[in-house]
């Protein structure tokens, strides 16, 4: 009996190329200044076959959607372990300043298509501007979230979010305070479309904004001088597709 051959189809990719590009310019532009050669690549590349084997998948958490379920967010909202409050200018203003004084948050300001850091009082003053402070336990501030350029026309606004608190960075408290201000902003703000322009473009941060939603939508090359270097600026955006507040 004459067997048929098989024939294997191809799995379908599960991460946009666009996601792939950032992730690769970004470990290129590491690898660089570890020295790495054309065979480093190569052997680099049969370490991460062999991590993302099946028996490495065991432990990966899946990508978790935003739940709206539960209604209009109001503040302050109060999520398992953070609570986010409407920003009090006489009351955060030192603080936020001292946030953003450390070469981490010092990019919350950064216009994302210039490079150039706006003053802290006109950024405040910006009637387009909606901040949001992060609160941790009783009155504990340990961040800031903000939407920019709020177009209530369009229903879109920039999303930026900041972990001030050296010790509460890398702890959960980022994601869960900005599914937070992200549910506020769809169910009480009415936004259809949140977006970010972001100059982080490592893979933790690139993973945290798709599990929250976002898709890469872009990469603008050199778009930006920072401290003298040209930066990659990468768009991510989240499009909620759901009913509009009137």
């Amino acid at each position: 009996m004459r067997m048929e051959p098989v024939t294997m189809s191809k799995p379908e990719p599960s991460v946009p190329d666009k996601t792939l590009e950032t992730l690769a310019r970004n470990f290129c532009r590491e690898a660089r200044s570890y020295g790495f050669t054309q065979i480093d690549y190569l052997r680099y590349v049969n370490h991460l076959l062999e991590y993302s084997s099946e028996e490495g998948k065991a432990d990966e958490e899946e990508p978790s959607a935003i739940d709206l379920s539960a209604g209009p967010v109001t503040l302050p909202a109060k999520g398992e372990h953070v609570t986010i409050r409407a920003f009090d200018p006489k009351r955060d203003t030192k603080v936020f300043r001292e946030w953003l004084s450390d070469d981490y948050g010092r990019y919350f300001l950064v216009a994302r298509t210039s490079g150039r850091r706006a003053d802290i009082e006109s950024f405040l003053n910006n009637d387009k501007h909606l901040m949001g402070v992060i609160e941790l336990g009783s009155d504990q501030p340990i961040g800031a979230v903000a939407y920019l350029n709020v177009d209530t026309r369009r229903k879109k606004a920039e999303l930026r979010k900041l972990i001030g608190d050296p010790a509460c960075r890398g702890t959960g408290l980022a994601k869960e305070a900005t599914e937070l201000w992200i549910r506020y902003g769809l169910t009480t703000l009415g936004l259809k479309k949140i977006y970010l322009n972001t100059l982080n473009t490592n893979f933790r941060n690139v993973k945290l904004n798709e599990s929250l939603g976002f898709q890469v939508e872009g990469i603008l090359r050199h778009e930006a001088v920072v401290d003298g270097e040209h930066r990659d600026v990468l768009r991510m955006g989240l499009w909620y597709d759901g009913p509009a507040k009137d």
